[in-house]
């Protein structure tokens, strides 16, 4: 990926941006305020980063209007009212991600009645089975797997050995990263007095539109139903999605949470880092579960739930502050009794 220079000034003008400063500093990197030298673009979200700020070398410095006047720091300043936004669109501009060698390598394998619209990039040891359908300026990186029958709208990008697994379907602008697995057969299974029997999973796997799956995350295909992921969420590393859940739409899921079997979130729904929900609940609109919560049953719309098991999260601060004052009513107590055993 090729650096390209751009002036403080036109990146300004490409972020619709209010310049504080020179308009002329050539700027060639982006990097976070503690190591930006005088070349690269740096940012400024929060009050929690001003230390940082007025100590940073950076060339310029994209902050919001409520820190435009922080003092002192980068006299360059670029002021933006969304600053993850900005950063996102100043990034693509000056590192712009390398051109994709359209083509099919020598050594990929396409099974029979595969189709493609347009153009399709398909790398080293990729394999497509039979009866695929594409469509336009798909990327398979190398050793992925798409099976047979599977469907992908434009624009998806399947990342080095990720699978797509048979009759799964996916939507546009679809990006599975390194290593993650969609569509395959989920855990399921009868239990008998001499042992365990598996099964069967015939439901289906559906990805809508700008769906991001992350490195090594597996989402199963449905038992009898279907899963299905709503367009515009975007899951992290290390997720597991079990058979017949349902996400709704723009939901963002963090590393290493699990959602059990027939699990529904409903849009906008905010899933941190190892959190855990148990099978056939509802999580509401827009509701928040906080990191490594345990949930094991629905939550409201709009709520914001932590701890095991889960519960309002202005409930738990409280109980941990009881908690707190309950161990020092404790050793008071003990100080006393001991006092009077001395006596």
């Amino acid at each position: 990926m090729e650096a390209s220079s751009l002036t403080s000034g036109q990146i300004a003008d490409l972020l619709d941006g209010r310049l504080v400063g020179r308009a002329n500093i050539q700027l060639a990197g982006v990097a976070p305020l503690e190591s930006a030298r005088s070349g690269d673009l740096s940012f400024l979200s929060s009050t929690s980063h001003l230390e940082q700020f007025r100590n940073s070398r950076a060339g310029a410095v994209l902050l919001p209007p409520d820190l435009a006047d922080a003092h002192p720091g980068p006299e360059t300043r670029i002021v933006v009212n969304d600053v993850r936004v900005a950063l996102a669109r100043a990034v693509a501009a000056i590192l712009p991600q390398s051109e994709v060698s359209w083509g099919v390598s020598p050594t990929a394998s396409i099974g029979r009645g595969s189709t493609w619209s347009g153009r399709i990039a398909v790398a080293e040891g990729a394999r497509i089975g039979q009866n695929a359908k594409f469509g336009s300026d798909c990327v398979l990186g190398r050793f992925a797997v798409v099976e047979d029958g599977v469907k992908l709208g434009d624009e998806c990008r399947i990342g080095a050995h990720a699978a797509v697994c048979a009759n799964a379907k996916l939507g546009d602008r679809v990006v599975l990263k390194t290593g993650a697995r969609v569509g395959g057969t989920g855990y399921s299974y009868a239990t008998k007095e001499d042992g365990h029997i598996p099964i069967p999973h015939i439901g289906g796997c559906y990805l809508e539109d700008d769906v991001e799956v992350g490195a090594n995350t597996t989402i199963d295909r449905g038992s009898v139903g279907d899963t299905v992921i709503g367009a515009g969420t975007k899951i992290d590393n290390l997720v597991q999605i079990a058979h017949n859940v349902r996400i709704g739409r723009r939901c963002l899921i963090m590393a290493q949470s699990g959602l059990a079997g027939s699990t529904v979130l409903e849009d906008d729904v905010m899933l941190a880092g190892q959190a855990g929900l148990a099978g056939h609940l509802t999580v509401g609109r827009g509701a928040r579960v906080a990191a490594q919560g345990g949930v094991i049953g629905d939550i409201p719309p709009g709520e914001t739930v932590s701890g095991y098991p889960a519960r309002r999260h202005r409930d738990v601060l409280r109980q941990t502050a009881a908690l707190r004052t309950l161990a020092q009513i404790t050793k008071a107590l003990e100080r006393i009794v001991e006092s009077d055993e001395n006596l």
